[in-house]
């Protein structure tokens, strides 16, 4: 479990370094036996200890000497409501953060937007923070998911681990700020959805490859 949790301050101090969340902003977790490992509430990732990551079990309880990130509960209902989730990236990057505010999905106007999973990339209904709301709209948009938008707030990505969910989070983000600059020229040129079924079949088929 040390490993597990020197691997989570590892990205979450990527999240600055890599400029997808400011300071403490976002959060991160990976699944752990009965439960999942999580980001604390109000720490910068810059000074994070492993004794600082907070266990959560499945059903929502935790030791009170740990207080974890106070959007632990969207962390617990994707992997109650996704077997192949493993590890939760939620990060508030400038793009992505900046196409939510507008309450857009993203849709296919470049290939690369099935990496998310799907034709599109959905962009979750607002709700306050930290509430089962929240998590009930974002498991709608990853409905055939693995990352989406949240409207006013960010943006969410899971995998079968901490390299692979960061690394679409990573996606999201590039694939936001390319979205972004086509809108500046126009109308952009959207993908059919045949096309997009195309891709996400090569894109399934290079995985297992």
């Amino acid at each position: 479990m040390k490993s597990l949790r020197s691997e989570i301050i590892k990205y979450s101090k990527m999240l600055n370094s890599k400029k997808l969340s400011a300071l403490r902003s976002g959060n991160i977790s990976a699944k752990y036996k009965g439960g999942f490992l999580i980001t604390p509430s109000g720490k910068k990732y810059s000074s994070l200890k492993n004794k600082d990551i907070v266990f959560v079990s499945l059903d929502g309880k935790f030791d009170k000497k740990g207080i974890p990130s106070s959007e632990w509960k969207f962390h617990q209902d994707i992997y109650l409501n996704k077997n192949e989730a493993k590890a939760v990236v939620h990060a508030h990057s400038t793009n992505a953060t900046a196409v939510s505010a507008h309450s857009k999905n993203i849709p296919s106007f470049h290939y690369m937007v099935a990496m998310a999973g799907g034709h599109d990339i959905k962009c979750a209904k607002y709700a306050t923070y930290g509430t089962r709301e929240l998590s009930k709209n974002i498991l709608k948009a990853l409905k055939g998911r693995k990352a989406c938008l949240i409207s006013n707030h960010g943006q969410i990505a899971f995998e079968e681990n901490l390299s692979k969910a960061f690394e679409l989070a990573e996606e999201v983000e590039n694939i936001s700020l390319q979205y972004i600059t086509s809108l500046k020229l126009g109308k952009p040129k959207i993908l059919s959805l045949k096309e997009m079924k195309k891709v996400l079949l090569k894109a399934k088929n290079y995985k297992k490859g």
